[in-house]
């Protein structure tokens, strides 16, 4: 059976969500006002644009930016074999 096409994006978003908050609501305002501000998106926007997260991660957090990454890849990895969960792990890991 086919997900529906929203239904990969709400998971992201659920992910992402949670790995930042997971840290601290501070942490996730930042990063959701950083992507607005920047790149004009929201959340639910990496999952097709991944790079934006990164590098928002990375301009924030620096070398910090990697233990909100993992945490986002372990709760994702039971998705991995869902092409578009791949494409994103594999951009956000870079």
């Amino acid at each position: 059976m086919l997900d529906p096409p929203d239904t990969m994006k709400a998971l992201t978003t659920i992910v992402i969500g949670k790995a930042l908050l997971e840290i601290g609501t501070p942490v996730y305002d930042k990063v959701i006002s950083r992507l607005l501000e920047k790149y004009h998106c929201y959340l639910p926007d990496c999952l097709e644009k991944p790079e934006y997260l990164r590098e928002v991660l990375k301009e924030l957090y620096g070398t910090g930016h990697k233990v909100i990454i993992d945490s986002i890849e372990q709760q994702l990895s039971e998705w991995g074999y869902k092409k578009n969960i791949e494409t994103f792990l594999t951009v956000l890991l870079k």
